[in-house]
Order: structure tokens, then sequence, then C-alpha cells
């Protein structure tokens, strides 16, 4: 600032703005100094580990006087570790032998199976924390697994969060653990249940519900408790949202005990014991659904990737209404269900420019942004664009240039934005340029800038240099 001391106000409110900088830029040059130390301390957690290999314990004869084991800490293809020398290093970091033996295994698991996250650590071109996330996630997977995992989350595993690693984990499973993806599709349908717990009744009268079901008949029951929750509140219901739905399962539940089932006599002319389905047809299924995939996925017994080449697993897809990968197996079967009415709809294009010639966003234009943007873009937030779940909002359409300033409604001029950032871009002095339809370039209001596409968060500030290679201790 110019002038001096004295010739600003006597409150010191002038230099607000010069001491919130100054603790922005403390904070940030300490994170940096900070990531430094612990991918350091992951390298010196190798050198431990290789100091104490399992054929130390046959030179030593530990095994036989002590009782010390080599133990496996990290997945397929890590060395193995003295068991005893763990807690020594634990304790000389300050935590429990558990503690550090995850943090070895981490270690290991980074250095010999995610070999891609281990050279960005050590070079400082990513925190050590987030690539222990993805160590401690892949662990039991076989070395094909983990490579592919390393492959893909390596290049942006700065700026992806837990559940883009669970989806990739995933795939990755479905792609080189076949076997495996298809213990786990049928272990999922096995536990499918419905539990009402009666014996948590409260004095109020209220139990509690709970289950795990196929996607399909979830989506059938949330459009069905939805609809009704909606002719309740059209009716004058003053209960909310959630009160309501919960009222609208005892009243399905009582339609579908006064439907007609006629009762069926066999050759004994004696009533049977299972009541035969309704005289009524059933309702088709109706299913929303979005799916990604390819004409080879499809086909019953592919074993084609979602790219169309031999991936020697499971055909995966993806629904985008759960942002999650799904065996094409498990496609099919709900496409193959009798019940179910499917509906081929026009692919959109996301790249089309759409213009709209009012304020008012309507679904030309809040449809492809949903699909191009998939969350609200602000940076690092992963609120989904479209409204997936009862008591969710969906995104705001943002207008990058406001409209009463001459600012077009036009697909590439607007983003999708949760309702809280949406404020803080209105009102709290955050900017973004759209650098191309679904990349933003975001603007702190201290200057700090931050790079948000669909693969998620990157801060590209003025200091980020100075943050990755921190100035040498004096």
């Amino acid at each position: 600032m110019s002038g001096t001391r004295d010739q600003q106000p006597d409150d010191g409110s002038a230099w607000l703005p010069d001491l919130a900088s100054t603790v922005l830029e403390a904070a940030r040059e300490l994170r940096t100094a900070a990531d430094a130390a612990e991918a350091r301390l992951l390298e010196l957690a190798v050198q431990w580990a290789l100091i104490h290999p399992a054929e130390s314990l046959a030179d030593a004869g530990t095994f036989r006087l002590h009782g010390d084991v080599p133990v496996p800490i990290a997945g397929p293809g890590a060395p193995l570790v003295a068991e005893f020398s763990i807690a020594e290093f634990a304790a000389a970091i300050g935590t429990t032998t558990e503690s550090g033996r995850r943090y070895l295994g981490h270690a290991l698991e980074l250095r010999y199976r995610l070999n891609k996250l281990w050279a960005r650590v050590t070079t400082g071109d990513l925190a050590a924390w987030k690539a222990r996330r993805v160590a401690e996630q892949t662990r039991w997977l076989t070395p094909d697994a983990a490579t592919y995992v390393d492959k893909h989350v390596a290049p942006v595993a700065h700026k992806i969060g837990p559940a883009q690693l669970d989806r990739l984990i995933a795939e990755a499973v479905a792609r080189h653990m076949p076997d495996q993806a298809e213990a786990d599709r049928q272990q999922a349908w096995d536990q499918r249940r419905f539990d009402i717990d009666f014996d948590t009744v409260a004095i109020a009268g209220t139990c509690q519900v709970s289950g795990e079901l196929d996607l399909a008949d979830a989506i059938d029951l949330h459009n069905a408790l939805t609809a009704d929750a909606k002719v309740q509140a059209d009716l004058g219901s003053p209960l909310t949202l959630d009160q309501r739905r919960s009222v609208a399962v005892g009243n399905i539940a009582r339609r579908d005990l006064t439907l007609d089932y006629p009762q069926m006599v066999d050759d004994e002319h004696q009533p049977q014991t299972k009541p035969s389905k309704p005289s009524k047809p059933s309702k088709p299924r109706d299913m929303v659904l979005y799916l990604h995939l390819t004409d080879a996925a499809t086909t019953a017994g592919s074993t084609t990737g979602s790219t169309g080449g031999s991936m020697g697993g499971w055909s995966v897809g993806r629904v985008e209404n759960t942002a999650t990968p799904v065996l094409a197996e498990t496609i099919r079967t709900w496409c193959g269900n009798p019940d179910a009415r499917i509906t081929v709809k026009p692919v959109i294009d996301v790249a089309k420019h759409v213009h709209h010639g009012a304020y008012e966003i309507d679904g030309r234009i809040s449809e492809p942004v949903a699909l191009r943007d998939h969350t609200c873009v602000f940076p690092w937030c992963t609120k989904p664009a479209r409204k997936l779940k009862p008591g969710e909002h969906a995104a705001d359409c943002d207008h990058n240039h406001p409209y009463a300033q001459g600012g077009a409604t036009c697909t590439c001029q607007i983003a999708a934005l949760c309702r809280k950032h949406h404020r803080l871009k209105t009102h709290g002095r955050w900017r973004y340029l759209i650098l191309t339809p679904g990349t933003y370039l975001w603007t702190s209001p201290h200057g700090y800038h931050y790079l948000r596409d669909h693969t998620g968060t990157l801060d590209v500030s003025h200091d980020r240099h100075r943050r990755r290679h921190p100035r040498p201790a004096a």
C-alpha cells in the first residue's frame, strides 16, 4: 500500500486486505513445506522396509529364536517386511503399530505397484496424502488391476475425490479381475433385502426401515413415493417432503392389499397355497437411465471393453444418473425384465451451442449443461448438476455474464452451480472465465486461480511453482 501507517485510519481497517493476503500466502507456503516433508517421510518408509526385508530374517536367524516373520503389507509384487521392524518405525513417527504398518504399506504400494503416482509424489508434483488415499484402495488388487488404476488415476490424482477413485477401482476390477467382479455382482444380488425393524418401535409409534435393492427396483420405488408425496401436497398436506414420503409407503402398501388376487384351484379342487398373479396387467417398469456403453457391450456374452477393444474382462457401461460404472450384464438384466419399457431418445450433443432468447432457462439448455458439467463447477465441489435424490436440488444454471448486462442465454455461456456456490459467485467476489464449454478458470477474492473441468480441479495460482519447490531452509 502507498503512504505511511500514520496516514491510515485509526481503526487500522485499511490494512486488513494486506493482512488477509499475507495470512493466505503464509498458509499456502506452510502447506507446501508440509507436503514436501510428507513425501520425504514416504521415501524413508520405503528405505526402512528395504533394510528389513524377509531375507534379513534368515540371515539373522530371528525367525527361529524370536518368532519374527515376514509379512505382506502391500499388494502382490511388493516386498515382504520383517514384522518386528514395523513397531519400531511406528514408534519413531509417533503412531500406533497398526497405523505404522498401514503407512509402510502405502509407501511400498506406491513404490512397487503405483509407479506413476510414486513419481509424482517424489518430484513434489502431488501431495503424499492424495497418493496414500489411492494406495489404501489398491492393496487387494491384482498387479494388472493396480497398474490400470495407476495409469488412469496418476494424471488426475491431484484433483479427483474419493467417489471418482472408487469408480475407477470398480472399473479396474471389472476389466482385470472378471471372476472377482462376477462374484461381487452375485454377492450384491444375494444381499438384497428389505427390513422393517419391529424391535425398535419408538414410543411415538415409529420404526426403522432399511434395505438394499436392485437399482431398477429402487428407481421404481423412488418414483412411486415421489408421485404419492406430490398428490398429498396437492391435496393440502402440511407435512414436509420427508414426512409425506414416509406416509406414501403406507399408502402404496394399502393400495396393494386391496388388489383383486383371484384364487386359483388345482386339479383336486383345493385352493392353492400361492395366489395367482393379478388379473389386471402390471404397470410397465418406467426407468429413465442415462447409459453410456458401446454396441458390443449390449451383446450377450460379450467381454469387450466399453471402448470396443478386448479388455480380458466384463464389459463396462456407465450409469450417468449415479456416475458409477456398472457391468453390461446387469444392464442387460434390467432391460430384459418383461415389465421394462425401454425408450431410446436422441443422443444429446453437449458440444452444440443451444441459444434461447429469454432469461428463463428450459430443458433445451439445462439438460445438455447438466450432462456436460456433471456437477457444480465451483473448485472442488462434487454436488450433482441434476437432482438425483429426494430433498436435493438441481444445480442452478448460471449466466457467466449477467443477462441484464447483455449476457446470452446459451449453453456456451451457462454453467452448473449449486445454490451455495452460485451465491458466492454472485455476491462473494468469485469470478470465472469459460475457456471452452465445460472448462472454467476461477479467480478467488484474493486472486488465486483454479482450473475446473470434468476431471476435477487444478490449482493454477501464480505461486504454484514456488509452492511445489519451496525455498531451501537457511
